[in-house]
């Protein structure tokens, strides 16, 4: 999966959850910009960013990067 198709899951399940950006990223522990990097593709996450991710947005580690 490229960065910009992550990016894309991640703003898809950030959107049904109802949360802006900046939901996400205090739900998750990180900066809004961080959110917003991931989201447009430009930033790879690592499998700790992941992991806090997934656990944010309530679905397994496998589902987000499935």
């Amino acid at each position: 999966m490229t960065p910009r198709q992550m990016g894309q899951r991640i703003r898809r399940l950030r959107k049904t959850k109802g949360w802006s950006q900046y939901g996400l990223a205090r739900e998750a522990g990180i900066s809004r910009e961080h959110v917003r990097r991931l989201e447009a593709g430009e930033s790879d996450p690592t499998l700790g960013m992941l992991t806090k991710l997934s656990r944010a947005l309530g679905v397994t580690l496998a589902d987000l990067v499935k």
